[in-house]
């Protein structure tokens, strides 16, 4: 390895004094520390300013600027200075601390609006999330950093997460004219950043919605997993599309009603009912027979 060698040379300041060196310090960047509480970054500026005349730091390119206080002059000082500089490079210590740029992550991510006139889905070209997550405010969305992010801009009301897209839900005194290309910039930066979107502590809507007790007699029961293999393989892609999400919450055999949770674009939308009666339903009806009479559904 190349040794370092430090030239002095003047300035047209008498306070500044330049010491050169024969090979690069830094790469397309110029530096200026005033203090040592400024010079973080910098380990070798911060050693220069334990000499008590050193007024200021410059670092660029291949060499050092040091602007001194009146209570010396440089011709006293400045070979003690470039020997330091010289011992200092050629140990091998860091000049700058850069930070090396995070790897941004390739994505693409566009807006997409949904049956439901307060929701927009976003959706990307790569997985995003293992599972369905929703966060009805920023105490919900406690292990989610995007999430909690989002639910800082004053017109969001919920963010509904699955596989491949982001739906969220704005205040009506909002218009999706105003705040779409800021969301979906918002979103997209988020990810390309290499940011976490879930923390592995979330919890998926699908562990919060069926109490324990609950989903062990879901287990057990036939009609009931009948009616989630329904769901899971005819209904859930096709809301999905839409932006939203459909959970199956219980069973009552008595009187034939399968109760299930609306989430995402679905949840609140107008045409959620209808969807409900001549979808769901329907499908169910002809599926199971007998076994089903109604579909009830409560917004999640």
């Amino acid at each position: 390895m190349k040794e370092y060698v430090i030239t002095v040379k003047e300035t047209n300041s008498p306070a500044i004094l330049k010491f050169e060196a024969n090979q690069f310090l830094t790469t397309n960047t110029n530096y200026e520390f005033k203090n040592i509480d400024e010079a973080k970054s910098s380990p070798l500026a911060q050693q220069l300013f334990h000499l008590p005349f050193v007024k200021t730091v410059y670092i660029s390119g291949n060499f050092i600027a040091l602007e001194r206080f009146d209570i010396v002059a440089w011709e006293d000082v400045q070979n003690e200075v470039a020997q330091q500089l010289v011992e200092y490079l050629n140990s091998g210590a860091p000049v700058i601390l850069e930070e090396v740029p995070a790897t941004k992550v390739a994505i693409t991510l566009y807006a997409e609006v949904t049956p439901n006139p307060s929701v927009m889905k976003f959706v990307a070209n790569k997985k995003l999330v293992p599972a369905t997550f929703e966060f009805k405010n920023i105490d919900e969305a406690k292990d989610s950093e995007l999430a909690k992010a989002l639910f800082h801009l004053p017109f969001v009301k919920e963010v509904f997460m699955d596989e491949n897209y982001i739906s969220v839900t704005k205040f009506e005194v909002a218009d999706w004219n105003d705040i779409t290309m800021e969301l979906r910039e918002m979103i997209r930066t988020h990810i390309a950043d290499g940011k976490e979107i879930v923390s592995a502590q979330a919890e998926t809507t699908q562990s919060n919605n069926v109490p324990a007790k609950q989903a062990a007699i879901i287990a057990d029961d036939e009609t009931s997993q009948q009616i989630i293999q329904i769901l899971e393989e005819y209904v859930k892609p096709a809301v999905a599309m839409d932006g939203g999400n459909i959970l199956f919450q219980s069973y009552d055999e008595d009187q034939k009603t399968v109760n299930v949770i609306l989430q995402g674009a679905c949840s609140g939308c107008p045409s959620s009912t209808f969807t409900l009666k001549n979808g769901i339903e329907t499908m169910l009806k002809n599926m199971m027979g007998d076994k089903v009479n109604e579909v009830v559904a409560i917004n999640g």
